[in-house]
């Protein structure tokens, strides 16, 4: 596969009638993307009764200095593992670039920074991620399923999360309200 048709940096965006209730509505920022597969993180809804400082005490990490914004459900594998999506004015031993775009933090080392006002400007934390084998996206991709967008900082970091399947797709260009759930044949 050509590099330049893998996903990573991009957002995928469920399709209504997707199939999956897990993804119905569902935005996944993808953070990589190869021959050997995809994982991305979910960025559309967030969970219910956990906010940032409920996991910042759970690691005894300050609260004070940032303010207690929702936790995303960044997918149905590893669920209660924790990623950290965030503007690249941070990094840690384990960041990794997201082409260009975002950088991706999974260790306690961005929390504790956020937690003492020395990590990134703009970030969002996600609990799990969604993850594909290799030519298992490719193939969602052929049938009724995602629709693949490039992203942008903005959406990413300044949108609701409520709100941000509806205004990725009109970024795109896409007025949502017209999407179908069922795909013809000609």
């Amino acid at each position: 596969m050509d590099k330049a048709a893998f996903l990573a940096g991009q957002f995928l965006l469920a399709m209504p009638g997707i199939g999956d209730p897990r993804f119905e509505h569902a935005v996944i920022a993808i953070c990589a993307h190869d021959e050997k597969g995809a994982m991305g993180v979910g960025v559309g809804e967030i969970v219910d009764g956990l906010g940032l400082h409920d996991l910042l005490r759970q690691f005894e990490l300050r609260t004070d200095l940032v303010a207690d914004l929702p936790v995303h459900v960044g997918g149905p594998v590893e669920p209660r593992r924790g990623f950290v999506l965030h503007s690249k004015d941070w990094g840690g031993q384990d960041t990794i670039d997201v082409a260009g775009r975002w950088s991706l933090s999974g260790t306690i080392d961005v929390l504790r920074a956020i937690s003492e006002g020395t990590g990134p400007e703009q970030f969002l934390v996600a609990l799990g991620f969604a993850g594909w084998e290799s030519g298992q996206l490719e193939g969602e991709l052929s049938r009724h399923g995602w629709f693949n967008t490039p992203s942008d900082a903005e959406l990413l970091y300044d949108v609701p999360a409520s709100e941000r399947w509806e205004r990725c797709f009109i970024a795109a260009g896409i007025d949502p309200r017209l999407l179908v759930s069922a795909t013809g044949t000609a």
